[in-house]
């Protein structure tokens, strides 16, 4: 029995599947659609809370604040 892949499609039906997109919105539409979905999820980390990793300016703020001491 072959392994299946996502969904139960194999290798060949998904590069079958990912050359059909790839012709029918080409390639410059599909970098500009990866580049606003990074953009979205970028955006609703930094709502949500989460610093992004890539930031460095936020980094040194947060090691230049001294940590609270504990109450005793």
């Amino acid at each position: 029995m072959v392994p299946q892949g996502l969904f139960g499609l194999g290798t060949t039906e998904l590069i079958i599947i990912l050359v059909v997109v790839l012709i029918l919105f080409g390639g410059a539409r599909l970098a500009g659609l990866g580049r606003a979905s990074g953009q979205a999820i970028k955006e609703f980390k930094d709502a949500v809370g989460e610093p992004s990793t890539t930031d460095g300016a936020q980094k040194s703020e947060s090691s230049d604040t001294p940590s609270p001491t504990p109450a005793k």
